[in-house]
């Protein structure tokens, strides 16, 4: 993982590539006779990779006082990616998550990857719940969370985003999710959901 320095020097560009995009198309368009997509897809392209190493980033502020295993999870997490492996990680920061928590199945083991592969694996009964984290430790497995019914959040969220986006609202943990749809990794803290990249 980078430092704050190391990160700024790469938002810093990332923010100068977006604006000279930008300025060159708002220059170019008074005199512009074509189909604009192309060029409006490039600055989109351009933010996303913006908001990934901000999410990135800042994910690992957030996870890395509560747990010491954040590697060990993210090594997890782009493994269940590239696999298109659903998935859904809950790591508990200061308030204690267990209240919301429903039908889980104990674990209390060791983090590793190889297990959070294991219990996401499809087919296996544990897959379709969420994993609960606390410390260096799976609690438990297979966890019912309570969903969020706003509505307003893009409609191609399924159920682990909606279970996620809730579990941060109503607590201060994070969770991370795996779409097995695409594969794409977003984590929500504060009701909020982010899209990131795990190196």
């Amino acid at each position: 993982m980078y430092s704050f320095e190391d990160f700024k020097e790469k938002m810093t560009k990332y923010i100068s590539t977006l604006k000279g995009d930008i300025q060159q198309l708002h220059n170019q368009l008074p005199k512009m006779d074509c189909c604009i997509l192309t060029e409006l897809e490039k600055i989109q392209q351009s933010f996303m990779k913006a908001t990934s190493l901000a999410s990135t980033y800042f994910l690992k502020l957030y996870l890395s006082p509560h747990t010491k295993e954040y590697e060990t999870i993210a090594k997890a997490v782009k493994k269940l990616s590239e696999l298109r492996h659903g998935g859904l990680i809950v790591i508990e920061r200061t308030e204690s998550i267990q209240p919301y928590l429903k039908n889980g199945i104990p674990i209390h083991a060791t983090i590793s990857s190889t297990l959070i592969q294991t219990i996401f694996y499809p087919g296996n009964p544990l897959h379709d719940g969420a994993i609960y984290i606390r410390g260096k430790e799976i609690v438990s497995a297979a966890n019912i969370l309570p969903l969020e019914n706003d509505f307003s959040f893009p409609i191609h969220l399924g159920t682990r985003h909606r279970a996620a986006i809730g579990i941060s609202k109503y607590t201060d943990a994070v969770a991370l999710v795996v779409s097995e749809e695409t594969g794409r990794i977003s984590f929500t803290i504060n009701g909020n959901i982010h899209p990131i990249t795990v190196e």
